[in-house]
């Protein structure tokens, strides 16, 4: 608005200015008209005013061309940054291995059946010898050789040795397993812990044991042998 103002007051001035010019020099050339010679052609007043008016308008184009244009200022132009796309989980596919197939089952193993002789906290007398019997299943899917022991595991050895067996034992079949023991000198609860192994010396199935209280001997009563035998040996009996 204010460079629209300050052209209009410099072309109001001109005009003024030219006119003056104007004025002056038709005073001039009336005044200093002579006889001799050629004529000077004569320039009228309107000539002057419309070359001067002619000559500014192409001072004030070139003057708006030479100002600079007040453009619009670009605004920069957000682009949207896209949003992340979730990754898919995978799911695990099923597999064929270890889905709807029965455990492969324990080729030795032992199940305790029960106490034939000597309950648990049976009470003797010290150094009593007795027979220690016990009932128990092959319930693995493997027979057990003849030749497989029933080995002292931990406790009071009660001066015992390993049962090794006479005879096979097939699975599902229950058998009765003896152990020849000698009840410690001193007076106090003991406990001796026995289990089977193969011919390698790997221990599987329970483990069994004998649980005694010895006495000091004022009032024991010997300890009743059910069903024991003379030797270490293991007899088998077969399921119905």
């Amino acid at each position: 608005m204010n460079s629209k103002k300050e052209l209009s007051v410099k072309r109001t001035s001109f005009l003024q200015v030219l006119l003056g010019l104007s004025l002056v020099a038709g005073i001039f050339l009336s005044g200093c008209g002579s006889s001799k010679g050629e004529a000077t052609p004569t320039i009228s007043v309107e000539s002057i005013q419309t070359h001067a008016v002619s000559t500014f308008a192409a001072g004030l184009t070139q003057t708006a061309w030479a100002m600079p244009s007040k453009t619009a200022t670009s605004t920069d132009t957000v682009t949207p940054t896209p949003s992340a796309t979730p990754e898919l989980m995978e799911t695990p596919s099923p597999t064929s291995s270890g889905a709807g197939i029965a455990p492969t089952s324990i080729c030795y193993n032992m199940a305790f059946v029960a106490d034939v002789t000597i309950p648990d906290n049976t009470t003797m007398n010290p150094g009593d010898q007795f027979t220690k019997t016990w009932r128990v299943r092959n319930n693995g899917s493997c027979r057990w050789e003849a030749g497989f022991k029933l080995v002292f595991l931990g406790g009071e050895p009660m001066g015992s040795s390993s049962l090794t067996l006479e005879s096979a034992v097939n699975p599902g079949t229950v058998t009765e397993l003896s152990v020849d023991l000698t009840a410690p000198t001193q007076a106090g609860t003991y406990r001796s812990n026995w289990i089977m192994t193969d011919f390698g010396g790997t221990y599987f199935g329970d483990e069994v044991y004998v649980l005694i209280v010895v006495s000091d001997g004022a009032t024991s009563t010997p300890a009743v042998q059910e069903s024991a035998t003379s030797t270490v040996t293991a007899t088998a009996t077969q399921q119905p």
